[in-house]
């Protein structure tokens, strides 16, 4: 018995041991600041009022923001703030003083009352240290096209009770808050003093940096080669996020991003230094040896100068099973900060994770941009068996000036290409926003504190917001380029503006498959059916180049695409839109003839659309107005295109650019979706989205897409419902010349379905012609396309069929001459399973039996087919 009782003494002690080693957070105080009630956010946490927290604030108010980006994840903490107009602090009170404080602060530059926020210029002190110094919101939100910012910092133990946040307002300026976070952080989680870069090769002999009494600011934190990681999904209780770190690869060697092929578990790790999902992918440089030889993977990296950093590396090898099997260098900031580093000589195991820190000092020099380089080089030193690298996570922080208790850095500089942008200098508001010449945003969601792109808030800013305060107003002179970048326009092809490019080969890799499903042109054949490119024959701009109208074999009216190559578009778009269109065939799809690559031109064939795009029936006055039922025939052609996208086709597609200039018109009306350039085969139903860079156009984005850069199926749907309000309001989908209110189309249309007000958007050539009952199902349908989260948005099947009852219901109303307001489908003869049986004729499911059919179709009517205005994959 006494062996037993001892027996179960060590067993509670280890299991004593086993709890304190996976600490969990204390319960965190999230506070919305301006708000007496509280709320909860998207992701089911609950956010108390601040005001209870604030002892000092004599001038102080609340307020309501009047604007609601639809890129804020929610209302809370966002859509309040508190607005200070003297130095003010709240007093939080900790858990655990004697470890290490998460403070988030987060900050929603928008329209309050009547107050400039371009003119809020304030420092924010935690204890004695400076977080901010004459920070402003507004310059940093426009210098990073974001909505709303997050700034996070692990604060030192304080040993203090409770802590001190105050914002002090510059000189004839305001403050103001919209959230603040305060998470006691496991002890641990700093718990090493990291190894300082370029004081020796060998880790185990370098000299370390005491950091204890050293707070930090989170400037990135990266999932290397794996997907975004939400709040919620983080481990530890500490709701970080984890971004995609594929913004930052520095050159064309970008590697490979890889999924564990083995369970991985944390071994002994605590779970708060990262989820197992940064564990779980990896990005290496890939199987060719010899390659691999001569290059690096590379990061790079923005920052502030004369701080130090600190870099933290997250490793875990599930594919070696000895010693000297992967090995390789790391340099930070051409440094070395480890050699000859083998994980399974450091573990002993298979992937197990592990974590390195490491410390480096970036000082300021005589250039305007201060960047820390992160490169990984395998080595043949020790004659390893594979010539490869491995990275799965990456942390960068900025350390405290311990001398001056100091984290503030300058608010950053305007890119040149935002500048342009905003001013107009170089492309006026109207022209950038004209959605006619299919001009393509592309902008990479990168990581730090902050976590979303705000779109509508980069237009209001562009056609609001001429008038810029500068920093020097308010005393701060010097300031840095943004941390965090954004890429408008990603010219990495082989295109040039000079043209001499035309004179070499383009490097096409045209699958045998797609080559032979269509037909390969001659450069005379293209030069004889356009009279050699004649300019008369223009009918078409796109980011491709121009498109011309041809006749081929004699009578066959075709679309002729042209790459320009001065565009920003190059091989690998052309060879994508061959790879693409060549294996679809439907009714409501594009149809490619062929293509030409003689001479280092770049040229695809489509069939002839007589009726041109959508947009040019909803806007242009010497264009045919569209009737209510001819729209609704569109919309209905349109969904059927894109649920076989969808659906039916061998793997999930999402098109990624649906607009109104890419719906085409033929001669009978049939509406066909175009541009594949951007589209991306979807997800597999285990992982249910497709981790990637934001591309797409202006107004059509999906807010979600923007925020977790995860695509899927939704985001189609989301910007067919801004579609479907165009359809109906025939305006676009930015105007900017409207009120602020009205800039943007979906946010104008779900405000006005929210308040019952759908009459105050329809196209006035509609009035009185559209059914009640028609107009009510339709604008519900549109409505739920552009609902904020892609789970609560319709599949592309359930809007086909509701498009098609709404067509039924208009057709009841000219024949009837009115009709009642319809509660129950069935009740009104509309037969779902029937219209879903119809859909299902409608998708071309079969192999090659069906794609035989399409032939036959085609040879019947050509009217049935059309031509792309093309789209690439890395932008225009």
């Amino acid at each position: 018995m006494k062996f037993k009782t001892h027996n179960l003494v060590i067993h509670f002690w280890s299991v004593v041991l086993f709890l304190n080693s996976f600490h969990v957070c204390s319960s965190p105080l999230v506070l919305t600041c301006g708000s007496n009630i509280g709320g909860t956010d998207a992701d089911g946490r609950k956010w108390e009022p601040g005001d209870k927290y604030l002892i000092v604030g004599e001038k102080s108010a609340a307020a309501k923001a009047e604007i609601q980006d639809p890129s804020l994840p929610s209302d809370v903490p966002y859509m309040t703030a508190r607005i200070f107009q003297s130095e003010s602090t709240y007093q939080i009170p900790l858990q655990n003083s004697s470890s290490r404080t998460l403070l988030r602060l987060h900050f929603y530059p928008s329209k309050y009352q009547n107050l400039d926020i371009s003119s809020s210029y304030f420092s924010v002190m935690a204890g004695s240290t400076t977080l901010l110094n004459n920070f402003s919101a507004h310059l940093t939100a426009q210098a990073l096209s974001q909505a709303y910012l997050v700034r996070e910092y692990f604060l030192a133990p304080l040993k203090s009770p409770s802590l001190n946040v105050t914002f002090r307002p510059s000189d004839k300026s305001f403050a103001f808050i919209n959230g603040v976070e305060v998470i006691s952080a496991p002890p641990e989680i700093f718990d090493m003093d990291p190894s300082l870069v370029g004081s020796a090769a060998d880790f185990q002999a370098s000299t370390t940096v005491p950091i204890d009494v050293t707070s930090m600011e989170t400037l990135y934190r990266l999932n290397v080669g794996g997907n975004y990681i939400g709040p919620s999904s983080d481990s530890g209780g500490l709701m970080r996020t984890w971004y995609d770190d594929s913004v930052y690869i520095y050159g064309a060697g970008r590697g490979v991003a890889v999924p564990a092929n083995v369970s991985i578990s944390y071994k002994g790790l605590p779970p708060y230094t990262a989820p197992l999902d940064v564990y779980k992918s990896y990005r290496s440089m890939g199987a060719f040896a010899d390659v691999n030889k001569v290059s690096n993977l590379t990061w790079v990296f923005e920052m502030d100068p004369d701080f130090m950093y600190l870099v933290r590396f997250h490793w875990c090898d599930s594919e070696m099973k000895k010693l000297n099997q992967r090995v390789f260098d790391v340099m930070i900031n051409n440094k070395s900060a480890a050699s000859e580093v083998d994980l399974f000589a450091w573990t002993n195991d298979v992937a197990k994770p592990i974590r390195k820190d490491y410390i480096v000092n970036v000082r300021k020099g005589s250039g305007n941009e201060y960047r820390l380089w992160v490169v990984l080089h395998p080595t043949n030193k020790t004659k390893p068996q594979f010539m490869d690298v491995l990275l799965n996570g990456l942390e960068i922080f900025k350390l405290s000036d311990n001398a001056r208790a100091n984290l503030a850095g300058p608010n950053p500089i305007i890119s040149d290409l935002m500048r342009n942008y905003l001013d107009g200098h170089k492309m006026g508001s109207k022209d950038f926003l004209d959605q006619s010449n299919t001009s393509t945003l592309i902008i990479s969601c990168t990581a730090g504190g902050a976590a979303a792109i705000g779109i509508a808030l980069a237009i209001i800013l562009a056609v609001h917001n001429r008038k810029r305060p500068t920093a020097a107003s308010h005393g701060d002179t010097t300031r840095t380029t943004s941390w965090l970048p954004i890429y408008w326009n990603s010219n990495t092809n082989t295109t040039n503006t000079s043209g001499l490019v035309k004179n070499q080969a383009p490097l096409l890799t045209i699958s045998t498959d797609a080559a032979s499903n269509c037909r390969h042109f001659s450069l005379a054949e293209i030069t004889t059916a356009t009279n050699n490119f004649e300019e008369s024959n223009v009918i078409g701009f796109g980011g491709f180049g121009k498109v011309y109208k041809g006749v081929i074999d004699g009578e066959t009216k075709v679309a002729i695409k042209r790459s320009n190559p001065s565009s920003d578009q190059g091989v690998n778009e052309f060879v994508t839109e061959i790879e693409m269109l060549s294996r679809l065939r439907h009714r409501h799809l594009v149809s490619l003839i062929g293509f030409c690559e003689d001479s280092g031109e770049m040229i695809l064939v489509y069939d002839y659309m007589g009726q041109g795009t959508l947009r040019e029936h909803l806007y242009k006055d010497n264009k045919i107005a569209l009737s209510w039922k001819q729209r609704l025939q569109i919309s209905i052609g349109s969904a059927r295109g894109l649920h076989y996208l969808h659906t039916g086709a061998k793997y999930t597609i999402i098109h990624r650019d649906v607009k109104t200039t890419n719906i085409l018109l033929d001669d009978k009306w049939v509406a066909k979706v175009s541009d594949f350039g951007l589209s991306k085969t979807g997800p597999t139903m285990s992982k249910g989205h497709v981790s990637t860079v934001v591309k797409g156009s202006f107004g059509y984005l999906d807010p979600e897409y923007f925020r977790r850069q995860q695509l899927t199926e939704k985001s189609d749907v989301y910007s067919f419902g801004v579609v479907l309000f165009e359809i109906l309001s025939a305006r676009p989908a930015l105007s900017p010349n409207l009120p602020q209110e009205q800039v943007s189309l979906a946010d104008w249309a779900a405000r006005n379905a929210r308040n019952g007000t759908m009459e105050d958007i329809v196209d006035p050539e509609l009035k009185g012609a559209i059914g009640p009952d028609s107009l009510a199902k339709f604008t519900e349908t549109a409505a739920k396309c552009l609902a904020d989260h892609g789970g609560d948005r319709p599949s592309m099947g359930d809007v086909l069929w509701s498009l098609e009852m709404a067509l039924q219901l208009q057709e009841n109303y000219e024949e009837g001459g009115g009709s009642p307001r319809v509660e129950n489908v069935e009740q009104d003869g509309i037969d779902r399973d029937n219209m879903m049986a119809m859909h299902r004729i409608t998708l071309s499911l079969g192999g090659e039996d069906e794609e035989e059919k399409e032939k036959g179709s085609r040879a019947e009517d050509k009217s049935d087919n059309t031509f792309s205005l093309y789209i690439t994959h890395e932008g225009r």
